[in-house]
C-alpha cells in the first residue's frame, strides 16, 4: 500500500506542506481548526508524519539512501572507486554535517534488495527511463531527488549534470583537428546519454560530418565494450577519435584499439566523461571531465533535506564542467 506524502496531505487539506509540517511539529503556530482538519485527514489517508523531518528540525539524526540503478559493471569501477562511490563519499560528509545518516545501496543487478530498506528520503543517481528504483520509492511516498534529470519525469527534483555542455566540451576537443569523431553511449535510456547523443548529432551537422555511433548494454561493462568497439572501428576505419562518456566503455575502447593495432592517441584519440580512477589508471591516461561531484552531492543532500522538511527543493548552481586533458587525446607534435 502506498503511503501518502506530505504534499498529498497538504493538497487534500488545502494548505502548504510547510503548514502540515508545523501542525505535527508544533514549531510554528497553526490555527487550531486547521490543525484539527490536517490531523483528521492524516488519519483518514493513513499519513504518518515523517520522523526524519522532525529529527532534522530538532537537531537529531535521520537516514537517507543513495541508490543507483546502473549495474555494478559501470557504476563502481576499479577497487570500487567509481562514479557512484565518489558521489557517496561526498554525500556522506554533507549528510553527517546535517545530522543525517547516509545509507549506500549497492548497484542492483538482480531482483530488488530494496524491500528491507526503511529510509525517509532517497537520492537516485542517473535514473533511467521507467526506472524501477524510482517507482519503488514513489510507491512508498518517500521523497526523492535525482542526480541527473530523470527521463520522462520532468517534475522530479534533480541536480543537473550539465550533460549537453559536457558532451560539447569533449566533442569540440576531439574534433579540433578535423578528425571524424565517433560516439559510444549506453543502450539504457538515461538523460546523460540522451543529451550527449543530441549534442553529437548537432556537432556532426555543424561540421558536415557523417555520424557514427553505437550503444552498448551497460550490463556488459568493459568486456562487452571491447568487443563492440572493435567491430565498430573495423566498420568505420576513417574514425580518428572516439567520445565514450562511460568510463568502463572507454577502458574497453582502449582494449579494442590495441587489438586492432591502433595507437592511442596517434591513430585514435579518446576521451571519456567521468574523471575517476578508470581514467587516471588507464594507459595512456584518459582525457576526462571534472563534473564537480562534491558540489553535486552537497546540492542533492540539501535539496532532499528541504523536501523532507516540506520546503522547496531549489538546486544550487554547480560549477561548469572542466576538461582535464590527458595523453589519450594529445595532439601529435609532428
Amino acid at each position: 500500500m502506498t503511503r501518502p506524502t506530505i504534499v498529498q496531505l497538504a493538497q487534500a487539506a488545502g494548505v502548504s506542506p510547510t503548514t502540515v509540517s508545523h501542525a505535527f511539529s508544533g514549531r510554528r503556530y497553526v490555527d487550531p481548526d486547521t490543525k484539527a482538519r490536517i490531523v483528521t485527514l492524516a488519519q483518514e489517508m493513513g499519513y504518518r508524519a515523517n520522523p526524519t523531518a522532525r529529527r532534522l528540525r530538532s537537531g537529531g539524526g535521520g537516514s537517507i539512501a543513495l541508490v543507483s540503478s546502473m549495474p555494478f559493471a559501470v557504476a563502481a569501477g576499479p577497487s570500487r572507486l567509481g562514479f557512484l562511490m565518489e558521489i557517496a563519499a561526498a554525500a556522506a560528509v554533507t549528510a553527517l554535517s546535517r545530522s543525517t545518516t547516509l545509507c549506500l545501496v549497492p548497484p542492483l543487478e538482480r531482483g530488488s534488495q530494496l524491500e528491507a530498506l526503511d529510509v525517509d528520503g532517497a537520492i537516485v543517481v542517473e535514473p533511467a527511463l521507467d526506472d524501477s528504483v524510482l517507482d519503488f520509492f514513489f510507491e512508498r511516498g518517500v521523497p526523492v531527488v535525482a542526480i541527473g534529470h530523470a527521463p520522462g519525469r520532468p517534475d522530479l527534483p534533480a541536480v543537473d549534470l550539465r550533460s549537453t555542455e559536457t558532451a560539447r566540451l569533449l566533442l569540440d576537443h576531439l574534433g579540433g583537428a578535423g578528425w571524424r569523431v565517433g560516439l559510444v553511449t549506453g543502450l539504457q535510456r538515461r538523460n546523460s546519454y540522451i543529451e550527449t547523443e543530441a549534442a553529437y548529432a548537432a556537432f556532426c551537422a555543424e561540421r558536415g560530418l557523417a555520424s557514427a555511433a553505437i550503444r552498448i548494454d551497460e550490463r556488459g561493462g568493459e568486456d562487452e565494450a571491447a568487443v563492440a568497439v572493435e567491430a565498430f572501428l573495423r566498420q568505420n576505419r576513417d574514425i580518428g577519435a572516439l567520445c565514450v562518456p562511460v568510463d568502463a566503455f572507454a577502458a574497453g575502447a582502449l582494449r579494442a584499439a590495441a587489438a586492432l593495432g591502433l595507437s592511442v592517441p596517434d591513430d585514435l584519440r579518446l576521451a571519456t566523461r567521468y574523471d575517476g580512477m578508470r581514467a587516471r589508471l588507464a594507459s595512456p591516461q584518459l582525457t576526462a571531465v571534472n563534473l564537480h561531484l562534491d558540489q553535486v552531492a552537497e546540492t542533492a543532500i540539501d535539496m532532499l533535506t528541504g523536501l523532507i522538511e516540506g520546503r522547496a527543493a531549489s538546486p544550487k548552481p554547480i560549477a561548469p564542467p572542466l576538461l582535464v586533458e590527458r595523453a589519450s587525446s594529445a595532439r601529435s607534435s609532428s
